[in-house]
């Protein structure tokens, strides 16, 4: 059968389909289990339970009848990340400084966390302690590999993890297991790698951004070197970060610092007039011009807002063509329709 028929008493049953089962568990009539609501699935022989025992949800509730804290609320479980039946990660915090959150999960003698590995058909559960700095978060999820150093990358929200070469398999893990856990118990994105491998991507990007900065600010190595060490690493930071963080870098003052800044800024404003004039030389592609209710004059104007092409146009929404010269809303709507046309004939087409 592809799913088993939980009988929760006073005739409430429960649908708990195969894929939501943990490892290779099988149960017989009669047996007992525990398992988590999913939902209510509306069925024409009335409403339908939906269970489950491979949530994360279900190896909190799990830690919670096994460990009085958290149901008291000392104890605080923040994240959980599973492979179900293999291995899983919680992090947990406590509200109480008197008491250890970890050590509390574990039990004594490991009692209460093998009590929930039971109940999973024998699951690994790492405990790690939370912390609200991100970067010591994923050190502490890393367990057990001993993280060498890391990097943070704001933007894309990841991190560079580098270990010893000689633990990189652990930190891995099987199948990639410990480093997807710990990217899901954290919400990060990260990248395991050698220390050697992180050292050789890091003087790649350093160089990089010397010579960006070296061509943009129109100064030599040594400065941008300086720049790029105290983590200047765009034009943007040297162009908007307060005056006083230059000219605290040694062997920098305010003049040189002002500069600087105005070098920055100038060199945003040239890249900003030549992305305008590049726009501007734009040209519509033929099946904008050829478009129906679409005129020259008009397509070049949309061709000058990056709207090139009848897909370009399909992509848009009203609000967005509004500060197009002499639009209004329904000529706007019309255009998007019609530019959408072949879409709506591909969908028939199948």
């Amino acid at each position: 059968r592809d799913h088993i028929v939980v009988d929760f008493g006073e005739n409430a049953e429960g649908m708990l389909p195969r894929e939501e089962l943990v490892g290779r568990e099988i149960f017989r009539i009669n047996d007992r289990t525990r398992a988590i609501l999913l939902g209510i699935r509306e069925e024409t022989r009335g409403p339908q339970l939906l269970v489950s025992r491979a949530t994360p949800e279900m190896l909190i509730q799990l830690f919670e009848i096994e460990v009085p804290e958290i149901s008291e609320g000392i104890i605080e479980i923040k994240a959980a990340a599973r492979d179900p039946g293999q291995r899983a990660k919680i992090a947990v915090k406590s509200k109480d400084a008197r008491v250890d959150p970890v050590g509390a999960c574990v039990g004594m003698r490991g009692a209460r966390v093998q009590a929930v590995s039971n109940d999973l058909d024998d699951e690994r559960v790492d405990i790690i302690l939370w912390d609200d700095n991100p970067a010591q978060l994923v050190i502490n999820a890393m367990a057990p590999a001993e993280v060498e150093s890391l990097i943070v990358d704001e933007d894309t929200h990841s991190m560079d993890v580098a270990v010893q070469a000689d633990n990189l398999a652990q930190a891995i893990g099987k199948g990639g297991q410990n480093v997807r856990l710990a990217s899901q118990l954290t919400g990060w994105t990260i990248n395991v790698m050698t220390v050697e491998d992180a050292l050789a991507k890091q003087e790649a990007e350093s160089s990089n951004f010397v010579e960006s900065l070296m061509t943009a600010l129109d100064v030599d190595e040594d400065v941008a070197v300086v720049l790029v060490e105290e983590g200047f690493t765009s034009i943007e930071e040297v162009a908007y970060v307060p005056l006083e963080e230059i000219s605290a870098i040694e062997g920098f003052d305010e003049e040189i610092a002002e500069e600087l800044r105005a070098r920055a800024k100038d060199a945003l404003l040239t890249r900003a007039l030549a992305s305008e004039e590049e726009l501007s030389n734009a040209e519509p592609a033929d099946d904008l011009l050829a478009m129906e209710g679409m005129d020259k004059a008009l397509a070049y104007k949309l061709a000058a807002k990056n709207i090139i092409t009848m897909e370009d146009l399909a992509e848009q929404a009203v609000d967005e063509l509004m500060d197009v010269e002499d639009m209004d809303e329904e000529k706007a709507a019309a255009l998007i329709m019609t530019a959408r046309a072949p879409w709506f004939a591909e969908e028939q087409g199948e």
